[in-house]
């Protein structure tokens, strides 16, 4: 059974500033960097920005050792995280776009959109995930623990795009 989760960042700033940061090369490559004091193998596979729209393709790896006991009963190796992201053209009212997580013979998906929308003091992202696990007896807890951790990944990233457009935009 899969489960859901609604997040959603506000943001001071317009939303053409949060598009134009993340129709930005180096934003991502910035915020691969920021990761590699997670995880030292992060980097930006594939970046393409033009006036249909954004799409990035990240891929990180976490050792098996990183990872939690429930995910190490799972995963005999070391878990490779390839992440796509991308929006649609600029809409100055909301602005659409997708996600998704993988992992190579993983045991599970993650899904989502995303809507980049004006607000009266800026701009809010609103993310919105799906994450099945496909292994029995372990399904849910697999399942709320990769929500825990998009929301701790979702918050960090939200602060990230506040630093990087006050400093870069």
């Amino acid at each position: 059974m899969a489960r859901r989760l609604s997040y959603s960042a506000r943001y001071t700033h317009a939303p053409e500033k949060l598009y134009e940061a993340q129709c930005t090369r180096q934003y991502w490559d910035d915020m691969m960097a920021g990761f590699q004091m997670i995880s030292p193998h992060c980097e930006v596979e594939d970046f393409r920005a033009d006036e249909t729209g954004m799409k990035v393709i990240l891929k990180q790896h976490i050792g098996r050792d990183q990872l939690p006991a429930i995910a190490q009963t799972v995963l005999m190796k070391d878990m490779v995280i390839t992440r796509e992201e991308s929006f649609g053209p600029f809409d100055p009212d909301n602005t659409k776009g997708d996600y998704t997580a993988s992992i190579p013979a993983g045991p599970g998906s993650l899904t989502g959109s995303q809507e980049l929308l004006r607000t009266e003091t800026g701009c809010t992202l609103r993310k919105t995930t799906e994450v099945k696990v496909f292994i029995p007896f372990v399904n849910g807890k697999l399942e709320q623990l990769m929500l825990v951790n998009v929301v701790d990944l979702f918050r960090a990233e939200a602060e990230y795009a506040k630093d990087w457009i006050d400093k870069n935009l």
